[in-house]
């Protein structure tokens, strides 16, 4: 097969969010609030909005690429792409759309964006229309309804086959909360969490307790994409796109919890692909920004991806190996979607951007290679990694 071609032929060059709220309360609908964020992007980019001629998207994002073309005055749109499947999975598989659009000359800024507002929409009320058939006729039967309860099957099951203890889940929650501490946007700012407090937490479903699960957020993310010669002359510190893989494995989403790789996160087809792609191996990676949908996920993505061995979860995952401040594998710097935000994941790209450009409020002393695993668990999955100029 051939290699494909866009290991650092495009960088994102400016990084933008909104504020963030709790779910419902934002005092603006999700249309403004990813005006607001692509707005940011570009100041930090130091480009005219007007300058954009493409968006790329996912998660099904309500927000209209025809009416953002008009409020931001375009002058054409030339691109524009959403990545199907709900939740976070395609977050850096937007990544790898826009890169190629801009590297294959389809379009030359492409805006890569998630904005939400979920006071009229998620799971208020009825349940989405994907989940009235299937899937969801089989379980709810007996009484799985919700994600929770859904993927904490898959979790339960890979922790009893490896003799994961709880602490590990625990860590990485510490982990977020630790980091958001640092992060005035984050939606858990001035909020800290310790062990105990975790340990008292309700169950929500076994193992997962209150603050295994990630938040539910308004909010709005946005990066900018653009050519790697023409980042150089507009950005000091561009973060250059090694590398950006999706799908899944072998009848990964069988029906009725049938798949063969049911104890698992799904990127174990990807995460070779992706660092074939980058031209980096595990060790190489100084900053992961790994998907929290809950704890277990980021767990079995870490293990799918090589940094330790599911035997070894219990010695690596804890809160000093995973803080930004010389921790072995500094994870979700920012407070990812525990902590910070849940805005589908589109946070932990910019954090993993600001990373490179030395930018996070919880940086990592000379991070040149910055990962992202996008979904844990809601295939089909997505990964991406970012690097410094010193890695091409």
């Amino acid at each position: 097969m051939t290699e494909p071609g866009i290991r650092g032929k495009t960088a994102i060059i400016g990084v933008g969010q909104s504020p963030y709220y709790k779910r419902g309360k934002s005092p603006d609908p999700a249309f403004v609030l990813t005006l607001r964020a692509i707005l940011n992007a570009c100041a930090d980019a130091g480009i005219d909005p007007r300058a954009i001629d493409g968006f790329a998207s996912f998660s099904m994002d309500r927000n209209d690429p025809l009416r953002m073309s008009a409020a931001l005055g375009l002058r054409e749109l030339r691109f524009n792409s959403m990545v199907w499947g709900g939740g976070g999975g395609g977050g850096s598989a937007a990544i790898a759309g826009a890169a190629a659009a801009v590297h294959g000359g389809l379009a030359e800024t492409v805006v890569v964006f998630r904005g939400l507002a979920q006071g009229a929409m998620r799971f208020g009320g009825a349940p989405p229309a994907q989940y009235l058939g299937g899937n969801f006729a089989f379980m709810a039967a007996y009484g799985v309804i919700s994600p929770a309860q859904q993927y904490a099957a898959k979790v339960i099951r890979f922790m009893h086959d490896h003799g994961v203890r709880q602490a590990a889940l625990r860590a990485i929650a510490l982990t977020s909360y630790a980091h958001a501490q640092n992060n005035p946007n984050a939606v858990m700012y001035g909020r800290p969490l310790d062990a105990e407090t975790y340990d008292a937490s309700r169950w929500i479903a076994e193992p997962f307790h209150l603050y295994d699960c990630c938040l539910e957020s308004d909010g709005a993310a946005a990066v900018i994409i653009t050519s790697a010669e023409r980042a150089r002359h507009l950005t000091e510190r561009p973060a250059y796109i090694l590398g950006a893989a999706q799908g899944a494995g072998y009848r990964t989403d069988a029906g009725s919890f049938n798949g063969p790789d049911f104890a698992s996160s799904h990127f174990a087809s990807l995460a070779p692909r992706l660092y074939a792609m980058a031209g980096v191996t595990p060790k190489d990676v100084d900053v992961v920004q790994s998907y929290e949908n809950f704890t277990g996920g980021v767990l079995m993505s870490l293990v799918e991806h090589g940094f330790f061995t599911a035997e070894e979860a219990n010695d690596f995952l804890t809160p000093d190996n995973l803080n930004a401040m010389g921790g072995k594998l500094p994870l979700n710097t920012s407070g990812g979607n525990i902590a910070e935000a849940y805005i589908h994941g589109m946070s932990l790209i910019v954090e993993a951007a600001r990373q490179i450009r030395g930018q996070s409020p919880n940086q990592v002393r000379d991070a040149k290679v910055s990962m992202v695993t996008s979904g844990p668990m809601a295939a089909p999955v997505s990964n991406c990694i970012l690097g410094a100029e010193e890695t091409l």
